[in-house]
C-alpha cells in the first residue's frame, strides 16, 4: 500500500531546480511514485510556466488524471496557456466523457470549438457536447457516457461477449444495465446470475426490474440525497422518454456535495462569489463588500433606532449595558434555528412535517431556552445591582423581558426566513450568515429599547 504523499519544501526545491535546468529526467524520476492528486497539489508550489514543463512532460491516462484534479481556478489558468492540439491528443482523449466535459466548460467558447476539432474520436466529441448542454448542477452535467448495457433479448453469450467489447471504455463496472430495443432502461444484472445461468438463457428473464434512476434535470442536490440514502454506488440517468443517457457515479457526487458545501458556507459567511484564497485581492474584495454593504446599512439603522431612544438612555443610561447582550443572544439564536431549518431542507426532511408545525415547534424550544435564560439574568442583575437605585426592579424586569422576546422573535425569524427563500428558489444558507445577524440586531434593539420605555414608563 502506497503511504500518502507529503509535499516539502524540499522536495519543491528539487523539483523546481530540477524544472529550470530542463531535466526532464529528473522531474519524471521525482513523479514516478505519486498520484495525480499530489502532482495537481504541485501547481499551487510552482509558477505557469514551471507547471507547464512539468505538465508536458505526463503521459497517457496519468495527464489527464492530473488536469481533472486541479480546482477549477487552477485549471483554467493553465488551459490558457496550452494549445488546443495538446489538451485535445494529451488530456481530454484520455478522460472519461464527464471529465472531459467539466475540462471543456472551462475553455472559451473559440478555444472549445478548437479542441473539439483536434479530438480524434467523434463519439467522444459528441458525448462531450452533450454533456455541455446539460446544467453542471442536475443529473445531466454530472453523469458520464461511459457504461456497460445490454439489450434484454441477447442470451448469456451474446451479452458476455458484447459486455467485454463495452469494457474497454469503462473504468469501473458497478452495475450492467438492461435496456430493450429502443434503448429504454429496464433494470439491472448481475455477473454473478449470469454466470449461473445457461448460455442460451435470455436477459430479459434473469433482470432485476427494481432499479432506482434519474432524469437528467434532477438537481444534482437531489441525485446526492438518493444515492446516500440508498446506499448507491452508480445511479442510472435517462432522458426525458426514459432512455438510458449515462451513470453518475459515487465520486462525482462526492465532488459534487463537496463544491455545494464550500459555497454554502461561503454564503453563509457573507462571501457572495467562490472564492479561492490564491485568487487576486479585487476578486476577494468584490466577493466580501456586498454583505458587508448590507451590514453597514444595518449598523445605521440600528444607530437611528438607539438615536430615537435617546432621550430614555439619557435619563437611564443603564439601559444601554444591556445593549451587546441583546444583539449578541438574538444573533446566536437566530442563527441557529436558520441553520436547523437549512440542513433539513438540503437533506429533503423539511417535508415531513408542516411549516406550521416547524414554527410552533421552535417557538417551544426558543420560549423555554428563553425562560431559562431570562431568569438567570433576572437573578444576575437583582443579586449584583444595588436594589436601592432608582428603577431598580424596572431595569432587571425590562431586561429579562426583552431577552425572552428577543429569542423568540429570532428563532421565528431564522425559521421563516429560509422556508421563504426555498420558495422563491433562492439558496437558504443565504439566510445563515450576516443577513440573520443584521436583522435580528436592529429587531433585538428595537424590541429591547421599546421594552425599557414602556416598563420605564410604568414604574
Amino acid at each position: 500500500m502506497a503511504a500518502q504523499f507529503e509535499i516539502n519544501k524540499e522536495f519543491i526545491d528539487g523539483m523546481r531546480t530540477a524544472i529550470l535546468a530542463d531535466d526532464e529526467l529528473t522531474v519524471k524520476k521525482l513523479l514516478e511514485d505519486l498520484h495525480a492528486a499530489d502532482i495537481a497539489e504541485l501547481y499551487n508550489e510552482l509558477s505557469l510556466e514551471e507547471a507547464k514543463f512539468l505538465f508536458l512532460l505526463l503521459e497517457g491516462e496519468l495527464a489527464a488524471d492530473v488536469l481533472a484534479e486541479l480546482d477549477e481556478d487552477d485549471r483554467e489558468k493553465f488551459l490558457k496557456v496550452l494549445p488546443s492540439e495538446v489538451i485535445a491528443r494529451q488530456f481530454i482523449d484520455k478522460m472519461d466523457s464527464d471529465d472531459a466535459a467539466d475540462v471543456m466548460a472551462d475553455l472559451s467558447d473559440e478555444k472549445l470549438e478548437e479542441v473539439l476539432l483536434h479530438i480524434d474520436d467523434v463519439d467522444q466529441a459528441g458525448d462531450i457536447v452533450d454533456l455541455l448542454s446539460y446544467d453542471e448542477n442536475s443529473a445531466g452535467g454530472l453523469m458520464a457516457k461511459e457504461l456497460i448495457a445490454v439489450n434484454e433479448n441477447w442470451n448469456i453469450l451474446k451479452c458476455l461477449r458484447e459486455m467485454s467489447k463495452q469494457a474497454a471504455n469503462v473504468d469501473e463496472v458497478y452495475y450492467v444495465y438492461v435496456v430493450d430495443d429502443d434503448n429504454k432502461l429496464k433494470g439491472t444484472v448481475s455477473l454473478k446470475r449470469m454466470l449461473l445461468s445457461q448460455n442460451t438463457a435470455k436477459i430479459k428473464d434473469i433482470v432485476n426490474t427494481d432499479v432506482m434512476s434519474v432524469r437528467t434535470d434532477t438537481p444534482g442536490e437531489e441525485v446526492a440525497i438518493i444515492m446516500d440514502k440508498y446506499d448507491l454506488v452508480a445511479l442510472p440517468v435517462t432522458d426525458g422518454i426514459d432512455r438510458l443517457v449515462g451513470r453518475i457515479t459515487i465520486d462525482d457526487v462526492v465532488d459534487f456535495i463537496r463544491e455545494e458545501a464550500e459555497k454554502d458556507y461561503q454564503m453563509a459567511s457573507g462571501i457572495t462569489e467562490d472564492v479561492q484564497p490564491s485568487d487576486k485581492v479585487m476578486v476577494l474584495t468584490r466577493a466580501r463588500l456586498p454583505w458587508l454593504l448590507i451590514g453597514l446599512a444595518g449598523g445605521i439603522l440600528g444607530a437611528l433606532v438607539i438615536g430615537h431612544y435617546e432621550p430614555d438612555l439619557v435619563n437611564y443610561p443603564k439601559l444601554a449595558f444591556f445593549i451587546p447582550l441583546i444583539a449578541a443572544m438574538g444573533g446566536n439564536v437566530g442563527i441557529q434555528s436558520s441553520a436547523i431549518v437549512v440542513q433539513a431542507i438540503a437533506s429533503k426532511s423539511m417535508g415531513l412535517e408542516s411549516t406550521g408545525k416547524k414554527l410552533l415547534k421552535e417557538f417551544a424550544v426558543a420560549f423555554i431556552n428563553g425562560l431559562i435564560l431570562a431568569v438567570l439574568i433576572f437573578a444576575s442583575n437583582y443579586f449584583i445591582s444595588d436594589p436601592r437605585e432608582s428603577k431598580f426592579f424596572a431595569l432587571t424586569l425590562t431586561v429579562s423581558c426583552s431577552l425572552l422576546i428577543v429569542i423568540i422573535f429570532a428563532a421565528l425569524f431564522g425559521t421563516i426566513i429560509p422556508l421563504i427563500l426555498n420558495k422563491l428558489k433562492i439558496d437558504p444558507a443565504l439566510a445563515t450568515g450576516p443577513f440573520i445577524t443584521t436583522m435580528n440586531d436592529i429587531m433585538g434593539l428595537f424590541l429591547y429599547l421599546m421594552i425599557g420605555k414602556i416598563l420605564f414608563g410604568i414604574f
